[in-house]
């Protein structure tokens, strides 16, 4: 990183500096070195973050306003501070493979979700679902448990993958993931529902996260508006008799 080399030879320089120009010990030299090659890459870092967020904020208002492709290229420019700052460049790739993905250009968000960021855990949980989707399931397992390993304090991450391993005949490994969730995350109530659910042989109920659940592609709002007129239609029938 860019920012790193720079700070680094200015340490560097100021060390050489301090011992051999101005004369102090070589202790007191190093420290002085320690001190700007901090002050140095704390300056950077916060000059080249305003930069980002900057794109940030303008892709998210294009996003907003339904912008996408050109929210797409305004995160696209962020590529030109890649070199400065540790996993920019793969936190970019998450945030377009997510909006190709909830555009349902799947092909274009696999591109890009595949060299995301792993502490993202929403797009990388769409990376595993395409994996899902391509049959190929043991890098579907293998992408969640990269994404519990940065976020084991996500609920909903719990339930995904398990939603997803009981989708694929996995029932049992489902299970295993729920139990494992109830000992992480801190509302558990969602977990545990989904967790009696599939002990009972029952299917999971995701409707409770609401937005977040359908960006995923993987149960349809309308479904579950048929779902609920029909038993509204049902009640309806049961009381004229």
């Amino acid at each position: 990183m860019l920012s790193l080399l720079i700070s680094a030879v200015a340490s560097f320089a100021t060390t050489l500096l301090l011992q051999h120009f101005a004369g102090f010990d070589i202790w007191v030299a190093i420290f002085g070195g320690v001190i700007v090659f901090a002050g140095v890459y704390f300056l950077l870092l916060r000059f080249i973050m305003k930069k980002v967020q900057v794109i940030m904020d303008t892709a998210q208002r294009d996003i907003q306003a339904n912008r996408t492709e050109k929210a797409i290229k305004v995160l696209q420019q962020g590529y030109r501070y890649a070199a400065w700052q540790f996993y920019l460049r793969e936190q970019i790739n998450s945030q377009i493979g997510a909006i190709y993905y909830l555009k349902r250009d799947f092909s274009k968000a696999f591109e890009f979700l595949q060299k995301g960021f792993f502490r993202n855990w929403s797009s990388m949980a769409m990376l595993a679902i395409c994996y899902m989707h391509k049959k190929q399931n043991s890098k579907m397992i293998s992408t969640f448990d990269k994404a519990l390993a940065g976020n084991k304090k996500e609920d909903m991450l719990y339930n995904l993958y398990a939603f997803c391993l009981d989708r694929i005949g996995e029932r049992e490994k489902a299970i295993k993931i729920l139990e494992k969730g109830l000992g992480k995350v801190a509302d558990k109530e969602a977990i545990q529902v989904n967790l009696d659910a599939l002990k009972e042989g029952k299917k999971m109920k995701m409707k409770q996260y609401g937005d977040l659940w359908y960006q995923f592609h993987l149960e349809k709002p309308g479904a579950l508006i048929k779902k609920q007129t029909r038993a509204i239609q049902g009640r309806r029938k049961i009381v004229r008799r």
